[in-house]
């Protein structure tokens, strides 16, 4: 089983909204038996929260269910329990290097690297802009899956 985390800072906006759009592009591929997708934050700001309002419209919009999830911060042991740990932003990949203590496996990636881009995954949080993140989100999803399907993990 492949066990992917997506990370954000508060885990009610980008995450959670990369974890729901991961698991429903892998159940429409008929592939759930073979990942398990969680999300996490790198604050505990949100801890308990469920995901951010704007975040569940605009799944619901898009015809996406939103997977029943609470923020939770990152921990050491999640480096150790996934394959891959994917960061919204170059500060998330930071504070991912710090709660790991590094990235001796090479498991920690920012989202939009699997599309060729450096930028980050826009934050609704502070843009208030869901259209935008999700479009990001789509991009980088999209693009990761591809990379997972040549890699064939």
């Amino acid at each position: 089983m492949i066990k992917v985390l997506f990370v954000c800072h508060g885990n009610v906006c980008r995450s959670t909204m990369a974890q729901s759009m991961f698991q429903d592009m892998v159940n429409k591929k008929g592939l759930s038996e073979k990942y398990f997708v969680d999300s996490a934050a790198t604050s505990r700001e949100e801890i308990g929260n469920g995901p951010h309002y704007g975040t569940v419209s605009k799944l619901r919009s898009v015809g996406i269910p939103v997977v029943p999830h609470r923020a939770r911060q990152m921990t050491r042991a999640d480096y150790e329990k996934y394959d891959y740990l994917i960061g919204m932003d170059s500060y998330n990949i930071s504070n991912m290097m710090r709660i790991a203590g590094g990235d001796p496996d090479n498991k920690i990636f920012q989202l939009l690297k699997f599309a060729g881009s450096e930028r980050s995954i826009a934050d609704p949080w502070y843009t208030d802009n869901f259209d935008e993140t999700y479009d990001d989100l789509k991009e980088g999803l999209n693009a990761f899956m591809k990379y997972l399907e040549t890699v064939g993990k």
